[in-house]
């Protein structure tokens, strides 16, 4: 019997699974909050076994809600889905903030287009004279409102703070900039720089805790260190090389988005599988 999601997003649907959650990771894409009509068959294989890497690797910073991606261990009425595996994890129940947690360490997409507008990024004054693609002088927090349709919107510190509570926003905040750091430093031994990614998370028992997806090329923006030139945009690993292909089309950006050619959907499945297998060193079988 196929089983009823009681949300679906973007790219993910949620399933109840008792006290805990089914979160299975789709083949939707989306692109300027928009999900295209091509799925990308494979990726949400990708995106779930790229955050279970980085679960793992960043559970000494912060807790994360994951509990197992083992079909046995998911309640019985769930068991016999078959085209689940590889892309399905049982967690634990969150009550997620409402915020985006964005963190940037290079000038890149919403937050160039914002520094050229006003030389600030969420607020955040920086200096004159900064190229496209520019290393910032350190990574910046940069959260945004989590829009349920529409455009998520960026906000300040102060306005985090105001959703949130002070407190939680400081922790969120160092919680964030911890595991960029971290991560970018990993990645970047393996020829990848983390130009900028998103993080969400969530309390479990009054504890903050990383939920969602992690590091993905979804949710980062992947950079080739060996073809790295700021005052440029930079070939990526992630779907930035399909927001790029949208950007030569004569849309506007609201739904319906437009089809994605073949070869479009090839190569950026090749994309994401290259940043899985230089960032774990392991070829993902799809």
């Amino acid at each position: 019997m196929q089983q009823q999601p009681f949300r679906s997003g973007k790219v993910r649907d949620i399933y109840e699974a008792g006290d805990n959650l089914i979160i299975v990771a789709s083949d939707r894409i989306s692109a300027f909050d928009c999900i295209l009509p091509t799925p990308i068959t494979g990726k949400g294989k990708v995106l779930s076994a790229l955050s279970l890497f980085w679960f793992s690797q960043t559970a000494d910073i912060v807790p994360n809600h994951f509990i197992s991606d083992d079909l046995n261990d998911f309640p019985a009425k769930f068991q016999s889905q078959e085209d689940w595996a590889g892309r399905a994890m049982l967690v634990k129940r969150a009550q997620v903030l409402p915020i985006e947690c964005v963190v940037r360490g290079y000038l890149a997409g919403g937050g160039w287009k914002e520094y050229q507008t006003n030389g600030a990024i969420s607020g955040i004054a920086l200096p004159t004279g900064l190229q496209e693609s520019e290393q910032l002088p350190e990574p910046l927090f940069t959260p945004s409102t989590k829009a349920e349709s529409g455009h998520d919107e960026p906000i300040s510190f102060e306005q985090t703070a105001a959703l949130i509570g002070q407190e939680l926003a400081e922790q969120v905040k160092s919680t964030s900039l911890q595991l960029y750091s971290f991560a970018a430093d990993y990645a970047r031994e393996r020829g990848l720089i983390i130009a900028d990614t998103k993080f969400e998370f969530g309390l479990i028992d009054g504890k903050l805790t990383l939920v969602d997806e992690a590091l993905t090329p979804d949710s980062s923006r992947f950079w080739d260190v060996e073809k790295y030139q700021p005052g440029t945009s930079q070939d990526s690993f992630d779907k930035q090389f399909v927001r790029d292909y949208l950007e030569t089309l004569d849309w506007d950006k609201t739904p319906p988005a437009p089809a994605l050619p073949a070869d479009i959907m090839q190569r950026t499945l090749d994309k994401y599988l290259e940043a899985y297998t230089r960032l774990t060193g392991r070829q993902l079988q799809l």
